[in-house]
């Protein structure tokens, strides 16, 4: 046998408290030369026996899975003879083949030995446990007759029921431990946002703190997601992925974990507006090399992680509409009507667009919107009202249109036929006041095309329509934006390297309801527009090929704040109050990662690099609960409530100022005892110079003579006869 010393694991002062228990380290002498390998068995599965974090987190989700999950138990059958036993198999498959896919001989009716009648109950087999689950949930209890109420359960639990005391036992209560508020972070004291950013392995949130220049650290984290974080769009969580699915964390501080949602090989998750639904997709690669991708999409409840309603089919049911995505399905698949309700949410198929209700998760009537050739749709961003773009049809003969559809009613409020037309896309405007769709039209002998747009009015009466047309109608239109809780909207538009961008508004200066120019601005460096989420100011930016250009805009005062640059900057976004703005340069270059935090009047508050820099989401904020008459009364008295401010910003300035003294102090104190230090060592270490020059002290400048010398060296000496051009004339 081998002999074995323990001895003691010398502990690692940046990793271990002093008063830490460390375990004694194993060292086992083995004389390798007498081993035969052959004979060693290693552990099953690929990683040997050793578990990773995700593999532990796997093996707890699924440490209740018999094999069994996708099996239901139907109790109170109808106990019939051998003569009805199909009847009876057809009537239940019929009920519970409309749930979900029953497998090949997944359906089993016991019966008695001696009459052949069946036992009054079966097992149904599914494909899946959602299916499984969706079936208990719309079947138990569900009245067969008047002497049959379906009891149906999970194959799993009748273990877990088998365990159940014959006594009853009263539960243990356990101490109430209040939770974090959910809601925490919106009380900061200093009225600061959060941000998120991804950057190699890494997860790090921060407060945006631009008083002290720099980002406060909240919370650091590695590999906690697989490929992207997502906040949901009030803000209240953060969501990540991973191998078996989706997890949402809250909080301000702590970012605890609250739920799971099990979607095994999750690509995507999208919230809806009211954060009550989370839509998760993934993909699966087919047996059949020619067949299509199989895709999974499952509806959750946010805060129970339940499945609520699950679709499944070829990459080719879910290509149709849209843009984005992933192996050709548009993302989203599925789109929230406006609104916090969560009431509606809709697909687009072939020739139809499907509503749903949250209520039953399912068709809107049982039926779909039958809408022929049907190319794109969007919702309302307040109301349940559809707007949707159908393309001209029968060789040109039929124009297209747009339309407007109010939900539940399927009513069209409106419809506008447009002729010529090559390409269409909408715009809603965010309150849903306006919706403007640009139009790409063929000229008449149909070798180019040019541009206009029909701008909608959906609040006013018979919701009237305009059509805008730029000045050069051929100029390409690089940029469309509306200014958020406002009326104008800008555009940049033109064929060169410098674009003109014209703003405009949906009000005139006499408030007769026509569209109205305010300005242009000529040969600007920009590609890409980004109002203020509380409007008046615009950041005209010039990414990618522009190398960041940013222009820094008041649309009140019709002027340039700053201009600035953030080299090869690939994206900007605006903090949820508009007050900073967020410049970034993620991995797709490999130089230059890392974010820049700007005021929105142009400043440069301050920079942090980070390599392989993948993602910045700033936290949404919810609406405000103030109505629009409180907040104009706000804005009234601003000077008012800023005096308060003002006096928190000279009191941390004068924070600041002493920090930065005191540094400096330090630092100075810092070189003098550096200086003292070594003046010191100097003065130990005389005796030693002098012992090296013969007892000569040569320390001080007095003992020392100065003797210049010059010295003369020629180095080439040559002589030329020189012709200044002048010929002798005989």
């Amino acid at each position: 046998m081998a002999d074995i010393d323990v001895e003691e694991m010398p502990m690692a002062p940046h990793m271990l408290a002093p008063d830490m228990v460390v375990e004694p380290r194993v060292q086992v002498n083995i004389d390798w030369s007498q081993v035969d390998l052959d004979s060693i068995e290693l552990p099953e599965g690929e990683n040997f026996g050793i578990l990773s974090d995700d593999d532990q987190e796997e093996e707890e989700i699924l440490e209740t899975n018999t094999g069994f999950g996708n099996v239901i138990v139907v109790d109170n059958l109808p106990v019939v003879a051998p003569e009805k036993h199909e009847k009876l198999e057809n009537v239940i498959r019929k009920i519970f083949g409309q749930i979900g896919v029953i497998r090949e001989r997944g359906l089993w009716m016991p019966r008695e030995d001696g009459d052949g009648k069946t036992k009054g109950y079966a097992f149904i087999e599914y494909t899946t446990p959602q299916e499984a689950q969706t079936a208990i949930e719309q079947t138990n209890g569900y009245k067969l007759d008047k002497a049959h109420v379906f009891a149906v359960n999970m194959f799993d639990d009748f273990e877990k029921y088998m365990k159940v005391p014959d006594e009853w036992v009263p539960l243990e209560i356990k101490p109430y431990t209040p939770a974090e508020n959910m809601l925490a972070w919106l009380t900061d004291d200093r009225g600061r946002d959060q941000f998120v950013i991804r950057f190699g392995s890494d997860t790090e949130v921060f407060w945006n703190d631009a008083r002290q220049g720099k980002p406060d650290p909240v919370y650091h984290r590695s590999f906690w997601t697989e490929s992207f974080v997502q906040w949901s769009p009030l803000g209240t969580y953060l969501a990540t992925i991973h191998r078996q699915g989706a997890a949402v964390w809250g909080g301000a501080q702590t970012f605890n974990r609250l739920t799971r949602y099990i979607h095994p090989q999750v690509k995507l998750i999208d919230f809806s507006p009211g954060e009550k639904y989370m839509v998760t997709y993934s993909s699966h690669e087919p047996s059949n090399p020619r067949d299509t991708q199989r895709v999974a999409l499952n509806i959750f409840d946010v805060r129970s992680g339940k499945v609520l309603r699950d679709f499944k089919g070829s990459a080719d049911d879910f290509a149709t509409g849209g843009t984005g995505g992933v192996a050709g399905v548009s993302w989203p698949v599925f789109r929230w009507a406006g609104g916090r309700e969560d009431k509606y949410f809709a697909r687009i198929g072939k020739n139809v667009i499907s509503v749903y209700e949250t209520e039953t998760m399912s068709l809107l009537d049982r039926k779909s919107l039958k809408v022929d050739n049907v190319m794109e749709f969007m919702w309302s961003p307040t109301d349940p009202l559809l707007s949707l773009f159908v393309p001209e049809g029968g060789g040109g003969n039929q124009p297209a249109r747009v339309s407007l559809i109010s939900i539940p009613s399927r009513e069209e409020l409106r419809q506008k036929n447009l002729f010529s037309v090559s390409d269409c896309k909408m715009y809603w405007q965010s309150n849903g006041d306006y919706l403007a769709v640009k139009v790409d039209r063929y000229t008449k002998t149909k070798k180019s095309t040019y541009t206009g747009f029909e701008l909608f009015r959906v609040k006013e009466r018979d919701i009237p329509i305009e059509v805008l047309e730029l000045e050069n109608k051929n100029d390409k239109i690089v940029a469309f934006a509306w200014e958020p809780k406002g009326h104008r909207f800008a555009i940049i538009h033109g064929d060169g390297p410098r674009p003109d961008i014209s703003i405009y508004s949906m009000r005139s200066p006499n408030n007769v309801g026509r569209v109205t120019k305010l300005t242009t601005l000529k040969a600007k460096q920009a590609n890409a527009l980004y109002w203020s989420p509380m409007g008046k100011y615009i950041v005209l930016a010039g990414l990618k090929a522009y190398n960041g250009q940013l222009e820094f805009y008041n649309v009140d005062e019709l002027e340039t704040m700053a201009s600035g640059e953030h080299f090869m900057a690939t994206d900007v976004d605006w903090d949820p109050t508009g007050r900073f703005v967020a410049t970034s340069v993620t991995s797709v270059h490999q130089m230059e990662n890392g974010f820049n935090i700007w005021s929105f009047n142009g400043k440069l508050l301050y920079r942090l690099p980070r390599d392989r820099f993948f993602q910045f989401l700033w936290r949404p904020r919810p609406p405000s609960l103030l109505s629009a008459e409180e907040e104009a009364e706000i804005a009234k008295n601003l000077r008012k409530y800023s005096k308060k401010y003002e006096v928190e910003d000279a009191e941390q300035s004068n924070i600041n100022t002493a920090q930065d003294l005191e540094h400096r102090r330090k630092l100075m104190d810092d070189w003098k005892s550096w200086v003292s230090r070594w003046k010191q060592m100097y003065e130990e270490e005389k005796p030693y110079r002098e012992d090296l020059r013969d007892g000569e002290p040569s320390d001080d400048d007095e003992d020392l003579e100065t003797e210049e010398v010059e010295v003369e060296e020629i180095m080439k000496c040559e002589e030329e006869v020189i012709s200044y051009g002048f010929e002798q004339v005989d």
